[in-house]
């Protein structure tokens, strides 16, 4: 597995599907600043609180020039009920092979309910205009993330 990432290094290159098929590419990304938010499952309590939140705070984060896009194993579908039923206003990018969430170091053995299980480690990485990590949230605060987010734009 990759080692994790970590601010002041390049964002490893990724091309994903959002939720209606089109291909986000990193690579078209560039000169923008943007906000990635890896997350385990659509629709379960943690993510819902951290994308609404994200949600809540939208404008804010548009008005420091970042855009939103969330990251998770998810399918298409999911994803867009994901959207639908929380209004959300950014896109969902699949990662079903975790292939990009793996490049970034972002999956691996982590505690579960007293359990030890493989998944995706919650994080959040702000993307500066030339692909680089900015800032990386590893403890992310779900309920309150869209506020924590602002608050740690450089």
């Amino acid at each position: 597995m990759a080692k994790k990432i970590k601010q002041g290094e390049k964002l490893p290159r990724f091309k994903l599907q959002n939720q209606d098929g089109e291909i986000i590419d990193s690579q078209d990304l560039l000169g923008k600043k943007y906000i990635l938010f890896f997350y385990p499952r659509d629709s379960s309590p943690s993510c819902t609180k951290e994308a609404c939140s994200l949600r809540d705070d939208y404008k804010k984060l548009q008005k420091k020039s970042y855009d939103v896009f969330g990251v998770s194993p998810d399918s298409m579908k999911k994803h867009q009920n994901f959207i639908e039923k929380f209004s959300l206003p950014f896109d969902l990018l699949v990662d079903q092979d975790l292939k990009f969430t793996k490049a970034c170091g972002l999956y691996g053995k982590k505690q579960f309910m007293g359990k030890e299980i493989m998944g995706v480690f919650r994080s959040t990485l702000l993307i500066d205009e030339k692909g680089f990590v900015e800032v990386m949230i590893e403890k992310v605060i779900t309920k309150e993330h869209g506020k924590q987010v602002l608050e740690l734009i450089p």
